[in-house]
């Protein structure tokens, strides 16, 4: 009989297995159109987006200025400066993140992303390959999705939507 405490350790062991086999597994290298060093995105992000948009950090939750942005506008990479969200599907998630139900059209590139012992979706930017969040299927209507992103690897440009 397997008493609940050697099940617990052992399925603790085989997940903290599985954490460090997918955390040192490296997805094959993708093509982008914007390609730099590391030194070349360290000098053009601050450090904030360097360790999101290249070392996929994860901001804050509730302190992203986006959160508050309500105006009319577009929200681009803040790598590449790719149009990649529309202020028309911003939406407040509640999560602390800023959040859309849909990017713009050939914008983002989906991957899945097991770094915490689980499967997510994770979203770059189709052109730089930046990371800028997850999506997640708890959205709003039409698209049932949530793109919950990382302010610090946007930026916002007021205007026309």
């Amino acid at each position: 009989m397997v008493t609940r405490r050697a099940f617990l350790g052992t399925s603790g062991l085989a997940l903290a297995a599985g954490v460090a086999a997918c955390a040192g597994a490296k997805a094959p290298a993708e093509k982008f159109e914007v390609n730099l060093s590391e030194a070349e995105w360290k000098k053009r992000l601050t450090p904030a987006q360097f360790a999101t948009l290249r070392q996929e950090a994860t901001d804050v939750p509730f302190q992203s200025p986006f959160l508050n942005e309500h105006r009319a506008g577009i929200f681009s990479c803040a790598g590449c400066n790719l149009p990649n969200y529309s202020s028309k599907t911003k939406f407040d998630s509640g999560t602390g993140w800023p959040s859309f139900w849909q990017p713009l059209p050939n914008a983002v590139r989906l991957r899945k992303d097991s770094t915490l012992g689980f499967v997510r979706n994770e979203v770059h930017c189709r052109r730089c390959g930046g990371h800028l969040g997850h999506v997640f299927d708890d959205g709003p209507k039409p698209t049932g999705l949530r793109y919950c992103m990382d302010g610090t690897a946007l930026k916002f440009t007021p205007g026309k939507a």
